[in-house]
């Protein structure tokens, strides 16, 4: 009895191990991520850094926030998660630097689902200062807090860095998924919003034994 059951235990091992290993091999790199040939220095070193490439005007990046959203709530300690506008154009500068500007006065996280649903349900342009300044009004912000964060030389330097971030990720566009610096997610490899977020759990267990 107790033999058959050791035999039960160590094929569902073996089974368990297969499964594993098959869904390792689904995901190669050059299919369904890329490998960076130079690796960019990541925020906090000690930690396995995941970066979110987006634009708040990108209709793909407003359907992919109800799969990432919640997704984020799940890591682990040892990972870090981190948004970084793209910068591909003048209105997505903007855009990027209302991110900073919100994260500099504490408002980012309350107004970042808030963003695209102005854009995208209510279709509110968002791209000139007083757009900028009278959505900041929503979240107690006053009109001259607004304007100084917009203006300000950290948040344009934040904008100016995640610029040079796109560029060293070699992305060319969004939404993106970047893992430890050293690998891209885009969602024309990934095939849906679920494998791109499983791919890059995939890389993040990859770093991990690393």
């Amino acid at each position: 009895m107790v033999k058959k059951l050791i035999q039960h235990i160590s094929a569902l091992l073996l089974m368990v191990a297969v499964s594993v290993t098959a869904q390792a091999e689904t995901f190669k790199e050059g299919v369904h991520y890329i490998k960076l040939g130079t690796p960019l220095a990541v925020s906090e070193p000690g930690k396995i850094e995941v970066a979110e490439l987006f634009w708040y005007g990108c209709p793909h990046c407003f359907e992919f926030e109800p799969y990432i959203e919640p997704w984020i709530k799940t890591l682990p300690d040892d990972v870090r998660f981190e948004r970084v506008p793209a910068t591909f154009s003048k209105v997505w500068k903007t855009h990027a630097n209302a991110f900073y500007a919100a994260e500099a006065l504490g408002i980012g996280e309350k107004l970042h689902s808030d963003f695209f649903n102005r854009i995208h349900r209510q279709n509110q342009r968002l791209t000139s200062t007083g757009d900028l300044v009278e959505f900041f009004a929503d979240y107690g912000v006053t009109e001259d807090q607004a304007e100084k964060a917009l203006k300000s030389f950290g948040v344009k330097s934040k904008v100016n860095q995640a610029g040079a971030r796109i560029r060293g990720y070699q992305a060319l566009g969004v939404p993106a998924l970047v893992v430890n610096g050293k690998y891209r997610i885009d969602t024309s490899t990934a095939g849906s919003w679920t494998n791109m977020l499983k791919i890059t759990e995939f890389l993040i267990e990859k770093e991990r034994k690393s």
